[in-house]
């Protein structure tokens, strides 16, 4: 060990031999705090992403296949040709709704309803490690099967598609059998307006405006037929072509018969309610069990129902426990249109079979799991799902995996997610935090470093005599400016461990103690902190060389320095 060394360390102590001076302990802890504070704050917006990505993945899929269509009924080939991909795990379909969930007089609006196959599901998702109670036992009905597809008028698959001279769907039978799929087509819906129109006209020209006279003595139908016309036309095969040939009006309708009545306009008896005028309804309406069956008043008929799985926070504010019964709506506002024609919401009654508990507040208490089957039967698109998730062997490749099965797929209807994508705002924010804390708290550090500065000007200022008699007997520049050089960089060396030892000690409390946190502000319910080596170890470094960095002018000042300004005093 060279002098330099042996001067820089005897310069750490005071005057009185003590073993540092004030002014260096002081320095030693500044740069102790400044550490100490970069590091715990790494360690805890670190396991603030941790914590985020462990909660996320545990409920969501490392890659989620989407399809841009109403309908995705082609997943099972999607399926097989993304279990082919190499570093997937697993592969399984699923079908995700909001929905509004009801207990009693509680409910819940904006809860996801998710539907997964309860066999494919664990091979995918994390969900049985955050059961806390019950089982996914009993989540699809013995027989399931998947929902028909609906079939309308002008699907093909309704027994054919529309053929000239036909009114009906493949059926063959015209307008007036009544056979076919007892809806209006086109035709017969054109006919029965030319119908109406017809009998208006007829009812203009006899002299009346009471269309129901017209309606209940025939005329009408003898208008409707054109058994009244004159000439007849020869009927044709196409009724199209007859609607088509038929006159505009009919002058030649036989006025109706003055000696029938006509239809009563008006209902017969006495109209006065049973409690007067004066009566008033009664506050809650009653439907007798026939009319409107309710399967959660029967425990057997409980025990049958499918089963469901909700989130601990959720079963708290429904005050729902297991074996309890849940009705779930469909949120249609006023009435959706489809291919079955308008039809209300629809609500189906489950049992709940597990509680799961996450640790995220936002899936607690907005997520619902259920068969696959059922959530399909929410909606009218028969056995077709919203997406297809998958599993891999490494979540840091899941981008690349991605990007593979998008390839394969090759096709623009197919949209291919990685978990990174999928919470892309969550973890961008995540990270813009971390990185603005880690700066602010690297400040501290550069004010230690100032420490440092004004701690060595005054140690140069203090031994200008022996710096000038140790360049009068040959000591070089280098020399003198090595010694400062050490010298700082030992108060960032003992100042940086002293201050990892107290950022560690500090973790290792909060791990132990779980400062507690607002779940519906913070989403978990402590304050998460990850100690990771890298962080400690790349803290460390930023501080040495901050400190080293601070030793340059006093150092260089020092260098420069001629014996006779130091021995000019004497």
């Amino acid at each position: 060990m060279g002098y330099p060394v042996q001067i820089a360390l005897r310069y750490l102590g005071s005057k009185k031999r003590a073993f540092v001076s004030v002014g260096t302990a002081f320095a030693m802890l500044g740069v102790a705090l400044g550490v100490a504070a970069l590091a715990i704050v790494m360690s805890v917006t670190g396991g603030f992403q941790e914590q985020f990505r462990e909660k996320v993945l545990g409920v969501n899929a490392h890659v989620i296949v989407l399809k841009y269509a109403v309908h995705f009924r082609d997943y099972r080939d999607v399926m097989k040709k993304v279990e082919r991909v190499p570093g997937v795990v697993a592969v399984a379909p699923f079908v995700i709704n909001p929905m509004m969930v009801t207990h009693g007089e509680r409910t819940a609006t904006g809860v996801l309803l998710k539907g997964v196959d309860p066999e494919l599901m664990p091979k995918v998702l994390d969900l049985p490690r955050h059961i806390v109670e019950g089982s996914l036992d009993g989540m699809r009905k013995p027989g399931a099967k998947p929902p028909e597809a609906p079939r309308d008028s002008f699907s093909p698959g309704n027994g054919g598609s529309w053929e000239p001279g036909k009114t009906g769907m493949g059926s063959g039978a015209d307008s007036d059998s009544g056979a076919g799929t007892g809806k209006l087509s086109v035709l017969e819906a054109i006919e029965r307006q030319i119908a109406e129109d017809k009998a208006q006209d007829a009812a203009a020209d006899a002299g009346t405006s009471d269309l129901a006279t017209l309606i209940a003595t025939g005329a009408a139908g003898e208008i409707a037929t054109g058994e009244n016309e004159k000439p007849k036309a020869t009927p044709s095969a196409d009724p199209l072509d007859a609607i088509l040939a038929a006159p505009a009006a009919n002058t030649n309708t036989t006025a109706p018969a003055k000696d029938e009545p006509p239809p009563p306009l008006h209902p017969a008896g006495d109209v006065t309610p049973s409690g007067g005028y004066t009566s008033t309804l009664p506050e809650d309406d009653f439907l007798p069990e026939a009319i409107d069956p309710d399967p959660c008043r029967s425990p057997e008929q409980v025990k049958t129902l499918p089963g469901v799985v909700i989130g601990k926070s959720l079963s708290k504010r429904l005050a729902v426990g297991l074996g309890d019964c849940l009705q779930i709506t469909s949120p249609q506002i006023g009435m959706s249109y489809g291919a079955s024609g308008a039809r209300p919401p629809i609500a189906k009654q489950f049992r709940v079979i597990a509680l799961f508990e996450a640790g995220f507040d936002q899936y607690d208490s907005k997520l619902v799991y259920t068969d696959l089957y059922e959530a399909q039967a929410f909606y009218e698109q028969g056995d077709s799902v919203t997406g297809v998730e998958a599993k891999v062997d490494d979540i840091e490749k899941a981008a690349d995996i991605a990007k593979q099965v998008d390839k394969i797929l090759a096709n623009g209807v197919y949209h291919t997610m990685d978990w990174r994508e999928l919470n892309h705002g969550l973890f961008t924010a995540l990270l813009i935090q971390q990185i603005a804390m880690s700066v602010v708290l690297t400040l501290i550090i550069v004010v230690a470093a100032f420490t440092v500065i004004a701690t060595l000007i005054m140690v140069v200022l203090d031994k200008k005599k022996e710096i000038a008699l140790l360049k009068a007997i040959g000591a070089s520049d280098d020399a003198i400016l090595r010694v400062f050089v050490y010298q700082g960089g030992i108060i960032g060396l003992v100042g940086t461990a002293l201050g990892l030892v107290l950022g560690w000690i500090a973790c290792k409390f909060l791990l132990a103690y779980g400062f507690p946190l607002d779940p519906k502000v913070y989403f978990i319910s402590k304050l998460p902190v990850n100690v990771r080596p890298t962080e400690f170890i790349i803290t460390g470094i930023v501080a040495i060389l901050i400190c080293l960095v601070a030793t340059i002018f006093p150092a260089f000042y020092a260098a420069r320095l001629r014996p006779s300004d130091g021995l000019r005093a004497e």
